[in-house]
């Protein structure tokens, strides 16, 4: 299979990189490190350790593929569209954190929804550490859809061809709601608590981490979606739980003093519920100071 990974930093390295020991794969990044991976090879350390040889790209315009799989920052989400729509691929599956495969169904190929567990660290140019072996799920944005469930089957066995954890679901609606959930109860506070993910949900903003969780899933229910808030709940503290000692992303962006996924996670969840009438107190006060960290080092966008 041609596969083409659109974002390639830690996750997008990690995923391309073990996919390409089985097809042929093409990374889209940034320099330097498309310019070592395309000299050197890329070097795939810690809980897998493999060096493979991927194409590599710094414009991801009129290219082709089966898939593209989309790993981008949810803030790059638009430009990734729009370069995709310059290519032509059978099916595009994001695996980045937010709502954002509606930002792809404009375009003609079958949009699929996608999650990822695998930990991800980009160590050096040419190099990406696996933090922790998790799983890749796929399925069709709409359920019920014969063209969405095919072309995420066709996925599926790629991906365990490569030798990659994975599973086909039909849930992916729900699943996409658990995620967010997930991501507003530890994101957000282990980011200003400068705390590991297992402490966000053990230690002393426990019960606003649950909150927030609560909040995506009552405005879930509002969009046709049935994610209990208890279920909510019970799926942030097992990946706390999981991943114990990690850092969130968003964490790591503070620390390292760089934009945020604030807008795709917390605004994703006002903008839902301020049509649905749902009080988002948790998200929308999350989101506030966010935001006020972002504007203070001139990282929010202006337009």
């Amino acid at each position: 299979m041609e596969v083409l990974v659109y974002g390639a930093g830690a996750l997008g390295s990690l995923v391309g990189g073990l996919l390409a020991r089985a097809h042929e794969v093409t990374l889209v990044g940034r320099d330097p490190h498309m310019r070592r991976v395309r000299a050197d090879g890329l070097s795939i350390e810690g809980a897998i350790e493999t060096t493979v040889h991927p194409r590599t790209t710094t414009d991801g315009r009129g290219r082709s593929a089966d898939v593209a799989i989309v790993t981008t920052k949810a803030y790059d989400i638009d430009d990734a569209a729009r370069a995709l729509a310059t290519g032509e691929y059978g099916a595009i599956c994001p695996l980045s954190n937010g709502l954002v495969e509606e930002r792809f169904t404009p375009l003609e190929p079958t949009i699929l929804a996608g999650t990822a567990s695998y930990g991800a660290r980009l160590e050096a140019p040419g190099r990406v550490r696996c933090t922790g072996i998790g799983e890749v799920v796929v399925g069709g944005v709409t359920a019920g859809s014969t063209g969405e469930s095919a072309a995420a089957e066709q996925l599926h066995r790629a991906l365990l061809a490569a030798g990659i954890e994975a599973s086909v679901a039909d849930d992916m609606p729900k699943r996409r709601y658990e995620k967010l959930a997930v991501n507003a109860a530890i994101n957000g506070p282990s980011a200003l608590a400068r705390v590991e993910n297992g402490h966000t949900l053990t230690g002393p903003t426990g019960s606003l981490a649950r909150e927030a969780a609560r909040e995506v899933a009552r405005v879930a229910r509002t969009d046709g979606v049935d994610l209990r808030p208890a279920e909510a709940v019970a799926a942030a503290e097992r990946v706390a739980a999981d991943t114990a000692a990690n850092h969130s992303s968003m964490r790591e962006d503070l620390d390292r003093g760089r934009r945020t996924e604030v807008d795709a996670i917390y605004g994703a969840v006002i903008d839902r519920a301020e049509g649905a009438g749902v009080d988002v107190l948790v998200c929308r006060t999350l989101h506030s100071l966010l935001c006020g960290w972002e504007a203070e080092r001139g990282l929010r966008p202006t337009g």
